[in-house]
């Protein structure tokens, strides 16, 4: 055994895997540059390669249905649409037809699009940039006839190290033999991160130097919990790693028991548990989730990596299948939330000093009636499928709500004229995430068919806080008593009128905020498809009495971490 040690990186699969390593050798995607004189014979290279690729993944992807769920062989199936995506496809093409070689071409297409795609300060669309990586790299192994390493057959107990994994590695990944993985790169919704959650792989990514450091046949702790990986660890951190391994593995257990239960209240309360997502297809993870619906369809992550919104029909197909994915259930649709970080270059959105406090959501949508009017039609079309709401962004004013009920009675006229069906009794919701909307919620209620908090803003504007800034990060807090008050205020109103209230922000699975939350009585709560299970369970642990009493102390409680502390000893106390 070699000299303990220590090495850190990104948890994206939960568990403790402990094993032994082995590393996957460096291959090297190096090539040159080099100008191509026949152009027909290059064009003729890439298709080739192109149609080799498409063969690989359709039989990956096989694979994968069969040893996890159809759901990630999907995933792998749509790097096929990517590479074959118009717009990506005649890009390559063009470059080649300029002289460029196959190899550079794909390099330079695949990353303009990582680069946009990482741009944006949001978790599903980074996916997209992992997506692409996974793609050029598999592209530029057919170009360059590197050959794959496979990961079948490995002995039990194996940890697999390497730099990075590509989805013809993790294709023939054995749940069973393999216990731990860890890479130097990645996403947290890379295809090796996915494939990793689904077996119950224990992985973290981000691990500088990993392949090098480590050498076959180490012994290997993987904290898929915090991140952390320990080499050759000592006889006393192998039995506290055993011990964590145990506790992880009851857990996991006890809330399989809450797999396709209702959500309620210790007391009996019935509440809704639904799921955030960002594009049609996560519908499908969603339900496998166990989420009871839709509570946050983020509409603007679909517009994003094109020269020109997408068309009517194209957005009707999108909320088609999310609302057939849920029919029994209800799909609550964002309305186009961009501006402050989602920035989409074909929009025509100018520069603002701070976008944050600008031309954004539902403003902007507002005035760019086209572009409003053609997602509308598009909702309104597909809520024949299912149960669709429409929720408005950003709101901060009555007259705003009465502005786009307008425009909807308007689309509906047309359709009518026109004898296209559409729920004529759709919902229609606005999101309170500004301090205005929270102080004038009880006139917004009277004209909202309901609410949902959107804590992730809310927080941002009440506290004045730039979330992305580490220099104030420290008063970006749900529990802050400001906070706390516009929440308990929004709820009251929205009760008072007779509609419900959801919370679809990051605050909708935090434990520490489930007293407040049952007490103030919340009706729903819309969490990434991850946290349902635990967010139920964690709200089955509360009662309205119980949590009256704690939310009666909380609000004599002047700070954020008086706060904090007191119902983190609350939960230590009900464990």
């Amino acid at each position: 055994m070699g000299e303990a040690m220590m090495l850190k990186g990104i948890a994206v699969s939960d568990g403790i895997g402990i094993g032994n390593a082995f590393v996957v050798g460096r291959k090297s995607l190096s090539y040159e540059n080099r100008a191509v004189s026949n152009i027909e014979e290059e064009l003729t290279r890439y298709h080739e390669a192109a149609a080799k690729f498409t063969e690989r993944t359709n039989a990956m992807a096989d694979k994968i249905s069969a040893n996890t769920s159809k759901k990630e062989g999907e995933i792998l199936r749509g790097h096929i649409l990517m590479l074959n995506d118009p717009y990506m496809s005649s890009e390559i093409e063009k470059l080649i037809s300029s002289g460029v070689c196959a190899e550079e071409a794909l390099s330079n297409v695949c990353d303009s699009f990582i680069n946009i795609f990482s741009s944006v300060d949001d978790e599903l669309t980074s996916q997209r940039a992992a997506d692409v990586c996974d793609v050029k790299a598999s592209m530029l192994s057919i170009l360059l006839g590197v050959e794959e390493v496979s990961l079948g057959g490995l002995p039990p107990q194996t940890v697999v190290v390497a730099e990075e994994l590509t989805p013809s590695m993790t294709s023939d990944i054995n749940g069973e033999n393999i216990v731990g993985i860890v890479t130097e790169r990645g996403g947290k919704n890379s295809h090796s991160s996915i494939i990793a959650r689904a077996l119950g792989i224990p992985a973290v990514i981000g691990v500088e130097g990993a392949a090098e450091l480590l050498k076959n046949g180490d012994k290997v702790i993987v904290d898929g919990l915090s991140g952390n990986i320990i080499v050759s660890p000592d006889t006393d951190t192998l039995r506290v790693y055993i011990g964590k391994q145990s506790s992880f593995n009851e857990e996991s257990g006890e809330l399989n028991h809450f797999r396709g239960k209702p959500t309620v209240t210790g007391d009996g309360k019935v509440k809704k548990l639904y799921c955030n997502i960002g594009y049609a297809d996560e519908a499908v993870r969603a339900r496998e989730c166990d989420g009871e619906g839709i509570g946050l369809f983020r509409t603007e992550l679909m517009f994003l990596n094109r020269e020109e919104p997408p068309t009517e029909d194209e957005q009707f197909s999108w909320y088609k299948k999310a609302a057939l994915t849920f029919r029994e259930s209800s799909v609550t649709i964002r309305t186009l939330d961009i501006g402050g970080d989602k920035v989409i270059p074909y929009l025509g959105i100018e520069k603002e000093e701070n976008p944050y406090l600008g031309n954004r959501a539902v403003r902007y949508c507002l005035k760019h009636e086209d572009i409003f009017r053609t997602q509308l039609r598009a909702i309104l079309r597909a809520s024949t499928f299912g149960k669709i709401n429409i929720m408005i962004p950003l709101v901060t004013g009555v007259e705003e709500l009465r502005a786009v009920k307008g425009i909807i009675a308007n689309i509906k006229r047309e359709l009518r004229i026109k004898s296209i069906e559409f729920d004529d009794s759709i919902k229609v919701g606005i999101m309170i995430e500004t301090p205005a909307a929270a102080i004038k919620a009880d006139l917004l209620a009277e004209e909202a068919d309901f609410f949902s908090i959107g804590t992730n803003d809310l927080i941002q504007y009440t506290m004045a806080v730039d979330r992305g800034n580490s220099n104030v990060e420290y008063l970006y807090s749900p529990l802050d008593p400001a906070v706390i008050r516009s929440i308990k205020r929004i709820i009251e109103c929205a009760h008072d009128a007779g509609i419900p209230v959801e919370m679809c922000g990051e605050a909708a699975a935090d434990p520490l905020m489930l007293p407040l939350l049952i007490s103030f009585g919340l009706d729903g709560f819309s969490v990434s498809p991850s946290y349902v299970l635990k967010t139920r369970r964690n709200i089955s642990k509360w009662n309205k009495e119980s949590a009256d009493k704690i939310v009666q102390q909380i609000l004599l409680l002047k700070t954020e971490r008086e706060i904090r502390e007191f119902i983190k000893a609350e939960l230590k106390e009900i464990k």
